[in-house]
């Protein structure tokens, strides 16, 4: 996967970067809460800056379908902004036309400005060539920084690239890095960890990965899917017992592909679900009818960790049960220290991404110690599903 990085790029005075960054944040009381994303885009923005380049940021907050809100205005995030830098930014209300060139002209180099929310124009995710056009107007080159929103073919993630010359961010430029190391051209064995709730919301995750895979990982609400349907009386447990025969297709795809999946055979069970009620930790075959499943069993957790110690690299997405509520923590808990603790000595390539695995890890406190933990959700999902990112496209050399 070539594409263009920063380091391509040489002296900018007073070239314009047209900057996509994701400040898609939390916010509570008109204040961002989690400063991760901020921090992730400041290496981008100050190489750019160091280069003399006047750097144009381009984001979008929340879901204003083409319509402006104010309190859907980036502007909301500008303190946070200016913190993080340790700079002045300026705060330009437009993302096209005379006004952003207006701004641009009394800028000095290395200066940097912050444009409105991109998704105010109903052009933007309709990737309208001509508000393309007209944003690109005032730019000499583009930077895609934000693999967040990758997924999208949006003006400022894929059209921009049409006008201008496309170049990757630092951000987009390790998380491209990172997935090639897990799935493009990894170093075999590889094996998947797949949590979370519903085999019908990684279907397409599971089918790509049996092909990619030595070894597939199921923990969560989805193990007790593949349990059913191999015949096991899984209880009172969250299931889709209408996939049995989807669960019964894929484990059978694994099986051609040389790829072995990994089911729990010791479970957690409790009769209702909440902190710290009574449990037991029984094979799988010895669920009663009023329990449910709600962590893998240290046996299966133990084995787990023996698989992965035969792995060089480690792909991860979703929580091994229900990690949010003690006991129901323990087998995440213990899983990712020991895939942590491997990718230290430097026999595992770890890499990590989606909502729920970002703060199951964060819980277990291994996040700096993967190779790599992705904070892009939907990006990195259709990642994993195989699929062509529009905005990665967009950036790779011809």
């Amino acid at each position: 996967m070539a594409f263009n990085t920063i380091d391509d790029l040489g002296d900018l005075s007073g070239k314009r970067a047209l900057v996509r960054v994701d400040l898609n944040v939390p916010m509570a009381d008109g204040r961002v809460t989690d400063l991760t994303r901020i921090h992730a885009l400041a290496p981008t923005v100050n190489d750019l800056s160091a280069k003399g380049a006047k750097v144009l940021l381009l984001a979008h907050f929340g879901r204003p379908k083409g319509a402006k809100h104010s309190e859907m205005s980036v502007s909301m995030t500008l303190d946070a902004l200016q913190e993080v830098l340790d700079r002045e930014v300026m705060f330009v209300p437009e993302i096209a036309g005379d006004v952003v060139a207006q701004s641009v002209d009394i800028m000095a180099n290395g200066d940097v400005a912050l444009l409105e929310n991109s998704r105010f124009w109903p052009g933007e995710e309709k990737n309208d060539p001509e508000l393309a056009k007209a944003i690109a107007a005032n730019g000499d080159i583009y930077v895609n920084d934000a693999f967040s929103a990758a997924h999208r073919a949006h003006v400022t993630t894929e059209g921009l690239a049409h006008f201008l010359p496309a170049y990757a961010g630092r951000s987009m430029e390790a998380e491209l890095k990172a997935l090639e190391a897990a799935l493009g051209n990894p170093e075999h064995p590889v094996a998947a960890v797949v949590g979370g709730a519903k085999v019908s919301s990684k279907l397409d995750v599971l089918n790509n990965l049996v092909t990619k895979v030595d070894h597939l990982i199921i923990g969560g609400g989805m193990a007790n899917t593949f349990l059913a349907a191999r015949g096991v009386n899984v209880g009172k447990s969250l299931c889709e017992h209408d996939l049995a025969d989807t669960a019964n297709a894929i484990l059978e795809a694994a099986d051609v592909a040389g790829c072995t999946v990994h089911l729990p055979y010791d479970v957690v069970v409790a009769k209702e679900f909440r902190a710290n009620p009574p449990v037991r930790t029984v094979n799988v075959h010895e669920v009663a009818e009023d329990e449910m499943i709600l962590d893998v069993g240290p046996a299966a957790v133990e084995a787990l960790a023996d698989v992965l110690k035969t792995c060089r690299t480690l792909v991860w997405n979703g929580p091994m049960g229900a990690f949010e509520i003690a006991p129901f923590d323990m087998a995440t808990v213990a899983l990712a220290r020991t895939a942590a603790a491997l990718t230290k000595e430097g026999s595992l390539v770890s890499v990590a991404g989606g909502g729920d695995t970002v703060a199951a890890l964060a819980h277990a406190g291994v996040t700096e110690d993967f190779s790599f933990i992705s904070t892009a959700g939907g990006a990195f999902l259709e990642w994993m599903e195989g699929k062509e990112l529009p905005g990665v496209k967009a950036l790779q050399k011809s």
